[in-house]
């Protein structure tokens, strides 16, 4: 089939990878423009638009599609048969929904109608499920609320992060594209109706990053760590200093000595030693700090940051 492509991360690098592989004629691909990165603010590509110029196909990068009659009429000269969306980043108006015979289609990752929104992945794994996938649906004007083609469960490992679970679901995201157009091509694509009960996924803000150790659980903070990495850490403070938290766990009942802490406040350091790293009351548990980034220094290994950074048992994290 002749098709459009509109992507932007490596995300959406690897359903474009996938579908050209399987011989499709992508005749297009839309992606975000350049956008500065670094410390030399250099212009940098996105990963859809690098695998373009690799296979040498058309490129397009509007600032924006809503309201620019110059793309949309560029579009319709193409004559897609189908155009493929897949973390875009822009919503479709009706006029270019209405484009392709066959429709727009688009990869989401979560099982809908789950979570609609820019973040799903993320908010899977904020939320600590226990299970998410990916869906590929017919789109229409509303935010991802389009009839489902087809969709893929996959199991959340318990210690699994956004950046791992992200890895995953692109693959899955890719395999299932490709088989949706197959069944699309053949007349044979189901179409489902989507239900009602749904969350959204809003964009991650900074403000969600920092720790509240009065009011979550240590299986709440766990799941915050996991859910902000790769992205931003999550933080807390401690003697004035930021310090980030990459990866940590729920400490186990055979772990450490946990009763009788009533009288400490949510935040304290119960151990620190090299051999166990460190272990903080939480307002429910106890959490093990495993991967952690002092103020202005690399992430490390909590072992290694004890080694040039004590920290003393009944410090208090803010």
């Amino acid at each position: 089939m002749r098709i459009v492509f509109m992507g932007t991360p490596d995300f959406a690098e690897e359903s474009l990878k996938a579908i050209y592989e399987a011989g499709h004629e992508v005749i297009g691909v839309v992606t975000n423009p350049d956008r500065p990165k670094g410390r030399g603010m250099k212009m940098i590509p996105s990963p859809v638009k690098e695998f373009a110029l690799e296979q040498h196909l058309e490129i397009y990068q509007p600032e924006t599609v809503k309201h620019n009659q110059e793309f949309i009429e560029k579009l319709k000269t193409l004559k897609p048969d189908v155009i493929c969306v897949v973390a875009y980043g822009h919503i479709l108006p009706k006029e270019i929904l209405d484009i392709p015979p066959y429709g727009c289609i688009n990869v989401h990752a979560s099982i809908l109608p789950k979570y609609r929104g820019a973040a799903p992945i993320q908010w899977a794994v904020l939320n600590g499920d226990k299970t998410t996938g990916v869906t590929t649906m017919y789109m229409d004007v509303g935010m991802d609320t389009g009839d489902i083609i087809l969709k893929q469960e996959v199991e959340i490992g318990k210690e699994e992060t956004t950046g791992e679970l992200w890895d995953r679901l692109k693959v899955i995201g890719g395999e299932i594209l490709v088989e949706t157009l197959s069944q699309i091509e053949k007349g044979m694509a189901p179409r489902e109706k989507q239900g009602n009960n749904f969350t959204i996924a809003p964009m991650l803000s900074k403000d969600m990053a920092k720790i509240d150790w009065n009011h979550k659980t240590a299986e709440e903070i766990k799941n915050l760590v996991r859910g902000l990495n790769p992205i931003m850490g999550a933080y807390t403070f401690l003697n004035g200093k930021k310090i980030k938290f990459w990866k940590v766990k729920v400490a186990g009942k055979n772990e450490i000595y946990a009763e009788n802490m009533d009288f400490l406040r949510n935040g304290t350091v119960i151990v620190s030693d090299l051999r166990d790293g460190i272990f903080i009351k939480c307002k429910e548990g106890i959490l093990k700090v495993l991967e952690i980034q002092g103020e202005n220094a690399k992430r490390m290994s909590i072992q290694d940051y004890l080694r040039g950074n004590p920290i003393e048992e009944f410090e208090v994290f803010e």
